[in-house]
């Protein structure tokens, strides 16, 4: 069973319909004893990280989601639910973050280039995956494949070592980590079509 989190600012009808697409069995759960409870576990987000984790915190989850990462539960986070991960974000201001995985979320900052009327903010559409390893969560899914992104802001990870890919847009960034049961992307897998459901396949199946 999959548990994914609802605290307001999820996308979770199209996740929830992402997974059920490939036969996994999905529930939604808004309790900290829920999530404590859990097999494997969903962390979306859309919108700002500010709101974010003030309503993680006002409703007592950020706790339960630390705890669950720290347990060795399978765990996913997408777009802004991968931001959320970290120490800090610089998104209209200093904001602390899960601190699950160290490193902080930057906006991206083209000003001054030739091509910045050309380098679109946020970034959105359609771009190619590079995975850095061999990740369970690509598994069968070919090297530069289109996934669905939208954001303005992307991680750096204080340690290089939890990069999973990487994503061309006015310069490399990092699309997606991976650390031990961690797993988190930038994209939205659930947006992807065909190979971004067959991510959500290799989480359902882990």
């Amino acid at each position: 069973m999959i548990s994914i989190i609802d605290y307001g600012m999820g996308n979770l009808h199209s996740v929830r319909k992402g997974f059920e697409r490939v036969g996994a069995d999905v529930r939604i759960v808004t309790e900290a004893a829920e999530i404590d409870a859990a097999e494997k576990i969903v962390l979306p987000g859309v919108g700002a990280f500010r709101d974010a984790i003030s309503t993680l915190r006002e409703k007592g989850l950020d706790g339960a989601i630390v705890r669950a990462a720290e347990q060795g539960k399978w765990f996913l986070g997408i777009c802004l639910g991968l931001q959320l991960l970290f120490d800090v974000s610089y998104e209209d201001g200093e904001y602390e973050g899960l601190g699950i995985i160290p490193g902080k979320v930057v906006r991206f900052d083209f000003a001054g280039r030739d091509d910045e009327q050309s380098l679109r903010i946020p970034h959105m559409g359609w771009n190619e995956l590079h995975w850095q390893r061999d990740v369970p969560l690509f598994r069968g899914v070919p090297q530069g494949t289109h996934v669905y992104f939208v954001h303005s802001y992307h991680v750096v990870p204080s340690d290089a070592q939890v990069v999973a890919s990487r994503t061309e847009h006015g310069g490399d960034f990092v699309s997606s980590v991976w650390r031990d049961n961690v797993m988190a992307t930038q994209f939205h897998p659930e947006k992807s079509q065909k190979w971004g459901l067959a991510m959500l396949k290799n989480f359902a199946e882990l």
